[in-house]
């Protein structure tokens, strides 16, 4: 009787050719992935690189062909648009804009990191029940205070002034920053505070040098959505800003209304508006991701 025996391999054959072949397979997935991404990336600024090529066009290029008419005449590009803006008193708008924006983005941060520490690692009476409040006017939507704080700044005489726009700002801005900043120095470890203490730092100390340090990705993460809500907000400029403290939003609305065809001023403005956020949330993406992803991974 004839015994079949199999052909003999190496002990480590297999293993090696599928190590080859799923490194292989690694190396096609992640560029074939980088590649997704690019172009994913390329059609998003698309309607960015029209919105530029429109306000750098006159109003007599716009209306007779498309913007992509440009790669083959690009002597149609001037920056005329840009000096009519200007000249129009768009720049007090845009000043306007970043005196809102910036204190209303300071104060949340700065606010929300010492509620945030407080709720996370000090001890007072009342303190989940306080946090539950928080928590539950995170629900609470902007449009029902519009009135009843219309009418209290009215009596304090500050309705239609940026301080007014800056102080609803953030004040509908913490409820959202402590819950952030809370749950992430939940995450600080508690030996880290402890070691603290027992050098003698006081609570204001170990805040401000050591936990606040250590919460840069939550605290950028927390600057660019709160940046971003405020400096594109139109209702709560609408209601309480007035001629002279009107935001960018607010101009280009009222420049829409007056002239609703006026793309030679609508374009350059509304781009102006637009790469203010580009810049800054490419300026800090890195710290962007990593307050996403604070938390998830022990």
């Amino acid at each position: 009787m004839t015994t079949i025996t199999a052909p003999r391999t190496s002990p480590g054959a297999g293993t090696l050719r599928r190590g080859v072949l799923s490194r292989v397979a690694d190396r096609v997935g992640g560029g074939l992935v980088q590649v997704v991404l690019i172009v994913l990336g390329l059609f998003w600024l698309v309607p960015t690189l029209g919105l530029l090529v429109v306000s750098l066009r006159d109003d007599a290029d716009n209306n007779s062909s498309g913007w992509w008419t440009f790669f083959t005449k690009p002597a149609q590009l001037t920056f005329e648009n840009y000096s009519n803006l200007l000249a129009s008193g768009f720049t007090s708008s845009f000043w306007n804009t970043v005196a809102i924006t910036v204190p209303s983005t300071i104060l949340v941060i700065g606010f929300a990191a010492m509620a945030g520490y407080a709720f996370a690692w000090i001890e007072f009476p009342g303190r989940d029940a306080l946090f539950l409040v928080v928590i539950a006017l995170l629900v609470v939507p902007v449009q029902i205070a519009l009135i009843p704080i219309a009418k209290m700044y009215g009596a304090f005489g500050i309705f239609g002034s940026i301080p007014g726009v800056v102080l609803f700002h953030t004040a509908f801005g913490l409820p959202f920053a402590i819950f952030l900043l809370r749950n992430f120095f939940v995450g600080i470890p508690k030996e880290l505070l402890e070691a603290a203490r027992m050098d003698g730092a006081a609570e204001w100390k170990i805040f401000a040098t050591v936990v606040f340090p250590l919460a840069k990705p939550a605290v950028a993460s927390l600057g660019i959505f709160q940046f971003l809500w405020v400096w594109n907000d139109l209702l709560i400029a609408l209601v309480f800003a007035d001629t002279g403290s009107q935001p960018m939003t607010k101009a280009l609305q009222s420049q829409m209304r007056q002239f609703g065809t006026n793309v030679d001023i609508l374009a350059p403005g509304a781009f102006l508006s637009l790469i203010i956020p580009l810049v800054l949330f490419f300026s800090f993406q890195r710290y962007f991701v990593q307050g996403l992803l604070a938390g998830s991974v022990k």
